[in-house]
């Protein structure tokens, strides 16, 4: 009698318990595997025959704020793609992103909108792919993508090359990220159920990595894809210059990111040979490097092993002072075609990871080429700027949407 009283009394704590153990079992059945482990990710070889943009292969998926539950965002339809685009080098290659549109009829002026939008750094591991976080609750700009969503417009986000996708991220290469951003816009126009068109007003977004990702598919877009309508680009933190980038960066407590745009540009250009450079710890960085995702325990590990090192602390000598990668980081320097459509451009004061003064060299580069740009400098340092720049950058937008012209400041110090 004792011990059937004793059982019935922790009879419920053990039923909460495996209760619990069954939901999360649910939860993990019905989540999608990792990109890494996701014949999804992996397009067919050889590709398909078409044009940038095209949708290889799409499937449903979710958008969702919540680790926990994983709830979908309400009133939000969510799909994920598989598309062409093109890289640096101008051959073709599979892009994996996801498109996101509002079920709530759109009341605006003309048709729903769509931003392309950019996303910031998060490494260069296939699970850190957008696809995948955004889908998972664990996404750092979700609810900058929500913001868009509840504007009534529809967004899409692309993974850029080598995120889920097979091949090592072009993390800050900017050709392959602004014909993945502008394919990703071409994607989202041409898949079937969205309520999209080939008339639909295209915006493009993006901070930091994103602004540089959204700053190229500006650049590009009357060349690259001139039959996209877009009507401006809102671009925050934009490393427009790497090489004066990685100077800013190197010994200072964000040398990791000038380290994985070095693993960048060599999957972009593979003849700057980047494993000729490296000592036995650069290899070893290297090494352990090939699937960071710097929100990860690993990740803010490295971030923090490597922080106030120096680039020479890697190498045998620097690549940076070769003329081959001088060469190929000027390729990647933005400012050499004004963007057809205008510009809002911000970036924090007192950023301590993407420095102020190249942007600013931007601005004036692409206002003294006749581009329109609005320019504002915000308080803050890098992480701040994100946050800042969210509403004026939204409000921006709206006005280009609803037809309102847009008013740069060029002439302004």
């Amino acid at each position: 009698m004792h011990r059937a009283t004793a059982l019935s009394r922790h009879a419920p704590g053990r039923a909460i318990a495996a209760l619990a153990v069954v939901a999360a079992l649910v939860l993990t059945a019905c989540d999608p595997p990792f990109p890494s482990d996701d014949g999804f990710y992996r397009p067919p070889t050889p590709l398909p025959s078409g044009r940038p943009g095209d949708v290889i292969s799409s499937r449903a998926s979710r958008f969702t704020l919540d680790p926990v539950t994983k709830a979908p965002v309400a009133d939000v339809t969510a799909r994920q793609v598989l598309y062409r685009s093109t890289d640096a080098r101008g051959q073709p290659m599979a892009v994996s992103g996801t498109v996101l549109v509002p079920t709530t009829p759109w009341n605006g002026p003309r048709s729903r909108p769509l931003v392309s939008y950019a996303v910031g750094t998060r490494g260069v591991g296939d699970d850190c792919a957008p696809s995948y976080t955004l889908s998972q609750g664990a996404d750092y700009e979700g609810l900058f993508v929500k913001a868009l969503l509840d504007q009534g417009w529809a967004v899409a986000v692309s993974d850029y090359q080598g995120l889920g996708t097979p091949g090592v991220h072009t993390y800050m290469v900017g050709p392959a990220q602004g014909h993945a951003v502008l394919d990703m816009a071409r994607a989202a126009l041409r898949l079937p159920g969205t309520g999209l068109s080939a008339s639909t007003p295209v915006g493009l977004m993006g901070y930091s990595q994103g602004g540089g990702g959204a700053g190229w598919a500006a650049e590009l877009a009357g060349s690259y894809a001139p039959e996209l309508p877009v009507k401006g680009s809102a671009i925050g933190g934009v490393p427009g210059d790497l090489q004066a980038t990685a100077e800013f960066l190197d010994g200072s407590g964000f040398v990791a990111f000038a380290l994985l745009a070095a693993l960048g540009l060599d999957a972009a250009y593979p003849e700057l040979d980047l494993e000729t450079y490296l000592n036995p710890r650069g290899q070893e960085l290297v090494a352990t490097s090939q699937d960071l995702c710097l929100v990860s325990v690993d990740g803010f590990g490295t971030l923090i092993d490597v922080a106030f090192t120096q680039i020479d602390d890697y190498v045998t000598s620097n690549p940076l002072d070769t003329p081959a990668w001088r060469a190929r980081l000027d390729e990647t320097r933005l400012g050499r075609v004004p963007p057809s459509a205008p510009v809002f451009q911000y970036h924090a004061l007192v950023d301590e990871i993407v420095p102020l003064g190249q942007a600013a060299a931007l601005r004036r580069t692409w206002c003294n080429r006749g581009a329109t740009v609005a320019w504002t400098v915000l308080p803050g340092e890098h992480a701040l700027g994100l946050v800042e720049g969210q509403v004026p950058a939204v409000g921006w937008m709206a006005a280009r949407f609803a037809g309102i012209p847009a008013v740069g400041n060029c002439l302004a110090p």
